[in-house]
């Protein structure tokens, strides 16, 4: 069970490394219609940035098992970030959709990768013993 864990995680890693190197390289580079969506949005264009930059290296850090875990909630922040003002700000539920069915992805690689607490065990040992 251990290894088709493992391997589910490396698929999702690299799917979701994919797509969010580009999606925040399309950001970063100033795509056209990056810069009018986040013009839309009104934050400014300083907010893009930032969002590409979250993404980049989300996208970097879920290919780093050390570091997965805690890419992979970045990311989930990010896009949950992201479903929101699509659905509110932007209007486009169709986009919102994609931004959910990716932010349940990165859930998933986050939990496939949670860290593991040692004493776990013992603690439930040790209370077991004691009842």
């Amino acid at each position: 069970m251990k290894a088709t864990a493992n391997i589910l995680a490396w698929i999702l890693a690299v799917l979701l490394a994919v797509i969010f190197l580009f999606a925040g390289g399309v950001k970063l580079l100033g795509s056209r219609a990056m810069v009018q969506e986040f013009a839309q949005i009104g934050a400014g264009q300083w907010f893009r940035y930032v969002t590409g930059v979250l993404e980049v290296s989300g996208a970097i850090g879920v290919l780093i098992p050390k570091y997965r875990f805690w890419a992979a909630l970045q990311l989930a922040a990010v896009i949950a970030g992201a479903t929101v003002v699509n659905i509110w700000v932007l209007h486009t539920g169709p986009l919102a959709r994609l931004t959910a069915v990716l932010l349940v992805l990165l859930l998933v690689l986050a939990s496939l990768r949670r860290p593991q607490n040692e004493n776990s065990g013992a603690v439930r040992s040790v209370q077991h013993q004691s009842s």
